[in-house]
């Protein structure tokens, strides 16, 4: 069974690019969401792990958002240009990349939250900076 995963962003065309590259991979992307209203949609849905922006269209609600999927078991993955708000991470979350990123961190980011989740040892990108 693939593992499901939620893109909590508001730019539309990042959005699609994570989706597709998540497809690729093999996982089931569940579903774009630009927005805290969007996002508790999923809520009550498997979750796997959540792609999480920062700055949506309703604001700053990607750490809210973090925070309530992480408290439902979710692991979170943030991907922002800003990831200085993160201060020194929000409970339950894996870790932050940097916008702008590409394919291959975002393949080895995922990677690494899904296997920590499946309790393997698996060694964390270059790229993504851990919580915790």
């Amino acid at each position: 069974m693939p593992a499901r995963i939620l893109i909590v962003e508001d730019e539309m065309l990042v959005a699609v690019e994570l989706e597709s590259i998540l497809e690729d991979l093999g996982y089931e992307p569940i579903g774009i969401a630009p927005d805290l209203t969007s996002a508790e949609v999923y809520f009550d849905e498997t979750i796997d792990l959540a792609l999480v922006d920062l700055n949506l269209r309703d604001g700053l609600t990607g750490p809210e958002i973090g925070r309530l999927l992480g408290a439902k078991g979710v692991s979170v993955l943030f991907i922002t240009a800003n990831p200085r708000l993160l201060g020194d991470g929000i409970a339950g979350a894996v870790g932050v990349l940097t916008k702008p990123t590409d394919e291959p961190t975002v393949r080895q980011a995922v990677e690494y939250a899904l296997g920590m989740r499946e309790g393997r040892s698996v060694a964390p990108p270059p790229a993504l900076r851990l919580f915790g």
